[in-house]
């Protein structure tokens, strides 16, 4: 049996969880695996008595208790119940039921939404639109005494699930609607996003719709539909962080008449501004809206302190300076949405977080679950799912091992007044980093040793990236000091009137900023942040400025370098090192270098560095909230790409000083370097090898005055067996109303009742007369026309046609062949029959009644937007005289020898060609029913004798064995997409062939080049 440190994913993040790893009664997994979804939930810690300093951090465990999750064990299991529902009984507007048909379809993007993701979307939107009175009443009472007058709603998401991606689902479903039902007062289109700093706030300006680089118009995400895009347009969106609901000064005030105030116990109130000015400031672009929703990321800094008496334990005074912070934080942030509403009006609060929880001070015990929380994805169903990297504890080496359990509760295991407690101090036994406490010395050793060989093995693996180590400190004094000693500093002595100063190497050879033969490094390899100052925007504090003195110079000589001296000079302290920060882990920027971050208190929510490889924890810690909250900086993933059975691969980070509850024991597990990340893009200088094709959203087929005519072939032909009678959760009769059809009695109905349902239907869903389709020009709005009347006149004809595929077309297997013909009374049967019998109606003239629509926003795409990173190292280097695109990244062995083929046999004949991996050319097509999208495996652009101006751009599928699906795609390619396309003449001349056997598809090419240009010569 694996181990939970071995093996520790159990399932797929794109669908729901089938199994988790059972724990034990201190929160450990144990060996057992469980089949199903881990309850929801949470512990409650017991407010206890100050520790001692002396105390074991370990016994984190003993002062909580287990408690369920009512609202969320509550609402999933009628989220669950709902979801398995067919479409039509969802009890959604048309425009949700697009929507979540859109995101559920795996087609429509290569890497599909994650299932908590999904989640936590539909849950909001099970709430918000199908729901009973009384779920929402009970939202009602849970936000009643925390926040009055305020309807919130939380998802808990680990660190890590995409947050930001569930706020843009988020928006577009309410947007849209809004768009689309403006009268409507569940939906709006006002959008507040409130972050808890700088750096989450930039990232957050991907969610405004008029960014460039927006995440609703990202080719890869694919958030909406094409034709839902203009009424996305609509929204508006205001992201701000908290900071900004701060009253601020209309005039400057000097400190004299400041200090005359208050000694008159007077408040210079009317210097600041009112609360409407401030959410002008903040929010005008919302103003004249009638209601908004507020979406807070990283939710559980936005609270209101408990009324009467605090249920809390005494704090230290460590802990008394953390928690008027955390007050003076939350009371900005709820005080800025409660203005809001005052003045704009809230509809909804969306809170997402992956630790909703009140927070040290709050007057809640520290910990105490938001009882507004709706959805739970925890960090151990993230961990099971892989979409994070599973914290352990590494193999310290025999040396250091008998230390390990003070190495895992390191700071409360430290001598008391080990560390300084607060600023730094200026006394002559002034700690220095030679003085380092040894206990805190062996763990920063030991946990240094394993990561120099992380950092071989990465090394060896050709990875260009180095792995970073975290120290998490608690205060700026003893930051600096562990910042020296790890990376270096300079030390003064004092002879009589002479000073000297010489540069003393870092302790930990890797991360050393200073050269072993004397003098600073051009690019530091080790950080010191006080992320805190840098998220709130403001200066930074003198004490930090001096601590980081020497790295903010070594880093503006380094942006001095890069954009020159003028450019270095205007920026702020504080904005090099937030781009410092911001860009660890990355090739070629500011922080591309930096190996190890040294931090005061905690690293800034989002940051979203992923080759953390190693933490270290060195503050105090009262609940295992905090305990997530430090790890999870260090949690994020460098791949995501899924192996063969769907599941990605595990990824670790080491941790020691934090008591983690399922980091216990440490963990033999292999290291295991991420894999090598390979960037595949168009090149600038292949710009002649370049690719277009028009991006189309669906077709209109007229069909002409005379006569239906079918042609049935292969494709036509149905086999329906036994296994195919519906059960009695997917009966869905498509016959009229007033007939009661169950599983009892379909054997009753007569056949011509069968034969004329089926007729119906394929009348009313695919045949339509319209002598002059309409074409999109650039620019135009959709078309929102009604779509050309059903042709009743035709149903004759059309009955005829069904009885012959009947006939011709129909094998059944079982006992009662005739019985079972009546099965296509129920709509999913009689959905594969229309399609079937549309196809063969078709007009044999195609590109005279078949029109293509483009998307009118997005018309065409280009191999020149290929941009990607990927893991794979079945790469191929592409003929820079044939491919736009450097590498073929070959998912199976075929697709590398086609493009070899290619450039060895049609180079020709071949002016250019691209593989369809991250391109964006997808081809809806219609199957059972539901419009889906498929991607082609190549584009070719052909010289097939019109000249080099004209070549023929020829898409090619690969195919072995055929399915049902592969015949309505092929069918649509034939029949809706290439005479479509050729119809609306501006996107070149375009055709489509499937091989069965990509090894010898040259030869095919040739024969068709051949038969087209004897065409063009007869």
């Amino acid at each position: 049996m694996s181990s939970f440190e071995q093996s520790p994913i159990l399932n797929t993040p794109f669908s729901e969880p089938t199994s988790h790893w059972v724990l034990d009664s201190k929160g450990q997994p144990t060996r057992d695996v469980r089949q199903g979804r881990r309850d929801p939930g949470y512990v409650v810690p017991v407010a206890a008595p100050r520790r001692s300093n002396n105390q074991d951090e370990l016994n984190l465990g003993a002062d909580k208790i287990a408690t369920q999750n009512t609202l969320v064990k509550l609402v999933r299991p009628e989220v669950d119940r709902w979801r398995a529902l067919p479409p039509s009984k969802w009890n959604v507007t048309p425009e949700t039921e697009r929507l979540l048909r859109w995101w559920r379809d795996r087609s429509v993007r290569e890497f599909p939404f994650f299932f908590c993701q999904l989640e936590a979307v539909e849950t909001i939107i099970w709430l918000t639109e199908v729901a009973p009175k009384s779920y929402r009443e009970e939202l009602i009472v849970a936000n009643d005494t925390a926040n009055p007058g305020l309807f919130r709603i939380a998802a808990k998401m680990a660190t890590g699930s995409g947050k930001t991606t569930v706020m843009a689902l988020l928006i577009a479903w309410q947007a849209i609607n809004a768009a689309r039902r403006p009268t409507s007062s569940r939906f709006t289109r006002g959008f507040l996003l409130i972050a808890p700093g700088i750096t989450i706030r930039d990232r957050l300006r991907v969610l405004q719709p008029e960014e460039n680089g927006n995440y609703f118009e990202d080719p890869k995400r694919r958030i909406v539909p094409p034709e839902m895009l203009g009424d996305l347009r609509k929204a508006r969106v205001v992201v701000t962080n908290y900071h900004a609901f701060q009253l601020r000064e209309t005039m400057a005030v000097k400190p004299e008449a400041r200090k005359l105030l208050a000694d008159r116990g007077e408040e210079p109130k009317k210097f600041l501004e009112t609360e409407g000015q401030m959410i002008h400031r903040v929010a005008g672009k919302l103003m004249g809206l009638k209601r908004v929703i507020v979406l807070n990321d990283e939710a559980h800094h936005c609270y209101r302190e408990k009324p009467g008496d605090s249920e809390e334990r005494e704090l230290d005074s460590e802990e008394a300076d953390e928690a008027k912070k955390n007050n003076e934080a939350a009371r900005v942030w709820i005080s800025g949405v409660e203005a809001v509403s005052r003045k704009l009006g809230v509809q909804a609060v969306y809170d997402l977080s992956a630790t909703p929880f009140f927070l040290r001070g709050s007057g809640y015990p520290e910990g105490t679950l938001f009882p507004w929380v709706v959805s739970d994805f925890t960090l151990m169903d993230a961990i099971e799912c892989g979409i994070v990297k599973t914290p352990r504890l590494p193999v310290l080496d025999d040396a250091v091992s008998g230390d390990m359990p003070k190495y895992r509760a390191l700071y409360a295991n430290l001598p008391k007044n080990a560390l300084p407690k607060k600023g730094r101090r200026k006394t002559a036994n002034e700690l220095d980093p030679e003085e380092l406490p040894e206990l805190l010395r062996g763990a920063l050793e030991a946990l240094y040793r394993h990561y120099e060989t992380t950092f071989d093995e990465w090394e060896d693996a050709g990875i260009d990236r180095p792995p970073v180590f975290i120290v998490v400190a608690n205060n700026t004094a003893t930051s600096k000091l562990i910042y020296d000693f790890i990376s270096g500093y300079e030390r003064s002595q004092t002879v009589g009137d002479q000073t000297t100063s010489r540069l003393v190497e870092g302790k930990l050879k890797l991360f050393s900023n200073v050269h072993e033969n004397g003098g600073w490094r051009d690019r530091p390899r080790t950080v010191l942040l006080d992320s805190e100052a840098l998220e709130a925007g403001d200066s930074l504090p003198d004490d930090f400025r001096k601590a980081a003195a020497q790295e903010i110079e070594e880093f503006r000589a380094e942006v001095a370098r890069r954009d020159g001296a003028a450019a270095a000079e205007k920026l702020a302290d504080a904005q090099i090192l937030r781009e410092v920060m911001n860009t660890v882990g990355q090739t070629g920027k500011l922080g591309g270098d930096i190996r190890c971050v040294v931090s005061v208190s905690m690293l800034t929510e989002g940051w979203d560095a992923n080759t953390v490889s190693h933490i270290l924890g060195v503050r105090a810690f009262g609940t295992q909230l905090l305990c997530e909250q430090v790890v999870g900086r260090g949690l994020r993933r460098v791949s995501y790409t899924p192996g063969a059975d769907g599941k990605l691969l595990p990824e670790y980070a080491d941790v020691l000083g934090v008591p983690f509850d399922f980091t216990q024991s440490p963990s033999p597990a292999k290291i295991t370097p991420p894999p090598r990340m390979t960037r595949v893009r168009a090149l600038p200088e292949r710009a002649a090898c370049e690719i277009r094709f028009p991006n189309i959203s669906g077709y209109r087929v007229a069909y002409p005055p005379g006569p239906l005519v079918a042609n049935f072939t292969d494709d036509s032909k149905l086999t329906v067996t036994p296994d195919d009678i519906p059960t009695t959760t997917d009966v869905e009769p498509i016959v009229g109303e007033g007939i009661e059809l169950t599983l009892d009695n379909y054997e009753t109905q007569r056949m011509k009742s069968v034969y004329y349902a089926v007729a119906g239907y394929t009348l009313r869903r695919y045949i339509r007369e319209d002598s002059k389709p309409k074409a999109f020009t650039p620019g135009e709005e959709p078309d929102r026309s009604p779509a050309p009347e059903i042709p009743l006149h035709r149903f004759g004809e059309l009955l005829k046609i069904t009885e012959r595929w009947f006939d011709e077309c129909l094998t059944c297997y079982g006992q009662n062949r005739e019985a079972m013909k009546r099965l296509f009374l129920w709509r999913p049967l009689a959905q594969k029959a229309a399609e079937r019998i549309a196809r063969a109606c078709a007009p044999s003239s195609a590109q005279e009644f078949v029109r293509a629509i483009p998307n009118p926003y997005n018309e065409e795409g280009s191999t020149r937007f290929v941009d990607f990173a990927t893991s794979k190292a079945d790469l191929f280097k592409t003929d820079p005289n044939l491919c736009h695109v450097e590498f073929v990244v070959a998912d199976q062995d075929w697709e590398k020898a086609f493009a070899e083929a290619i450039e060895r046999e049609l180079s020709d004949v071949c002016r250019a060609y691209v593989k369809n991996h991250n391109l964006g050319f997808e081809v809806p097509y219609e199957y059972r029913g539901e419009t889906h999208r498929y991607r082609p495996d190549y584009i070719l652009s052909l010289d097939d004798g019109h000249g080099p101006d004209n070549p023929l751009n020829l898409v090619v599928e690969v195919k072995g064995r055929r399915g049902e699906p592969d015949a309505a795609k092929a069918d649509t390619m034939a029949t809706r997409w290439v005479p479509g396309v050729n119809a609306l003449g501006r996107f070149g001349r375009w055709a489509f062939v499937e091989f069965d056997n990509p090894y010898t598809f040259a030869g095919g090419v040739r024969g068709l080049l051949i038969a087209g240009q004897s065409k063009v010569a007869a």
